[in-house]
């Protein structure tokens, strides 16, 4: 009975001590932004150089980056990476940016209009694609194929796999309105027609129509994106998410559980930093322009992670702005702290350092490590 008793209390002793250190045991994934399709933000020395000094110090696991269309770059840097036991994950958009290289369908509203862009900087905008269409999903794949394929990716990362938000209009949340999605609308007993009557009037959020035909919208958005997904892991590729935070991502038609069921991980971007699209204060200012980022705060972020990790049956790696910019991103060394504690707390397995590992201050750096 004594050595028994012994060998409960070593065995309860391991089983705290391996919890705690995997508790810990942060997993940190590295986001790079390359530039869009056409204009590249750095030399390939410059990234390596970076990655050095970052992964002297903290433990990296995947490096997402993309989506310029110089593959060069890309077959020196995966290297790089997988010398270090490090992944590679193309950064994708899917219905964004496509018909830049492809012919695709643009979306429309459910008047018919062609829906608002919104104009971030050179080289990427937010013209959105209609979610519905297998042209678009081929266009998607093509341009993997002809630019991506031979450049020794571990996996896709899928961006914008949504329609657009306020930021755009009302008429942007109220899309996709072509043939092809509208049938989809009536074959759920979707009343188009009274939601645009209601929309006429002013600001739609929250009613039971726009309830059920964003619900509508968001299984259109996961049929397509189960179909990629699939394509990819047909290749043998891990496939990443990119989606709103939880209390957002309705408007923009992610559904969380159908989204994650078949992806390796998803990404919340928890931005309460950023003044741009995606960004959780700039977004929800474009439907109510009384909301306050005061509101943003650490406790606000750490429900928002119990409710991500609750929706989702894949790894869960939020996002937080690693990055600084004056002009929409004003991080600090406290905002990262901050950030990370609430993900401990959480429970998360991880973190994407976003969006652009380039642009982090040294002090921002220091914070993670």
């Amino acid at each position: 009975m004594k050595y028994k008793y012994i060998l409960a209390v070593l065995s309860l002793a391991l089983f705290v001590s391996c919890n705690s250190s995997t508790s810990n045991d942060t997993k940190i994934i590295l986001q790079i932004c390359t530039g869009g399709w056409n204009n590249r933000n750095y030399t390939t020395e410059q990234i390596i150089d970076r990655l050095d000094k970052v992964t002297e110090t903290i433990p990296v696991e995947k490096v997402i980056i993309g989506w310029n269309l110089e593959t060069e770059p890309y077959v020196k840097i995966g290297e790089y990476l997988h010398s270090r036991n490090i992944k590679m994950i193309l950064w994708m958009p899917v219905f964004s940016e496509i018909g830049h290289l492809e012919e695709a369908q643009q979306s429309v509203d459910l008047w018919g209009v062609m829906t608002d862009s919104y104009n971030l900087q050179e080289g990427e905008d937010f013209t959105f694609y209609c979610p519905s269409s297998e042209q678009n999903l081929n266009a998607v794949k093509n341009i993997y194929k002809k630019y991506f394929a031979e450049c020794g990716f571990d996996g896709v990362f899928l961006d914008k796999i949504r329609t657009a938000s306020y930021v755009a209009g009302q008429s942007g949340v109220l899309s996709c309105g072509c043939d092809r999605c509208m049938q989809i609308y009536k074959d759920n007993n979707i009343d188009v027609e009274s939601l645009k009557a209601k929309a006429d009037n002013g600001i739609v959020y929250g009613d039971s129509e726009m309830t059920e035909f964003l619900k509508v919208k968001a299984a259109i958005i996961s049929k397509s994106v189960g179909e990629l997904e699939d394509w990819f892991h047909a290749k043998g590729l891990e496939v990443g998410l990119d989606l709103f935070s939880p209390d957002l991502a309705d408007i923009v038609g992610q559904d969380y559980t159908a989204l994650s069921s078949k992806a390796d991980f998803i990404k919340p971007m928890m931005y309460r930093k950023t003044e741009a699209p995606a960004g959780i204060g700039f977004e929800r200012r474009a439907f109510d322009p009384e909301f306050s980022s005061d509101a943003l705060t650490a406790e606000y972020l750490y429900e928002q992670l119990l409710k991500a990790a609750e929706l989702s049956e894949c790894e869960v790696y939020p996002g937080i702005e690693i990055n600084y910019r004056e002009d929409i991103a004003r991080t600090s060394p406290e905002y990262i702290k901050e950030s990370l504690e609430a993900v401990r707390k959480a429970n998360i397995p991880g973190v994407v350092l976003a969006w652009d590992i380039m642009l982090a201050p040294d002090s921002h750096l220091d914070a993670v490590k």
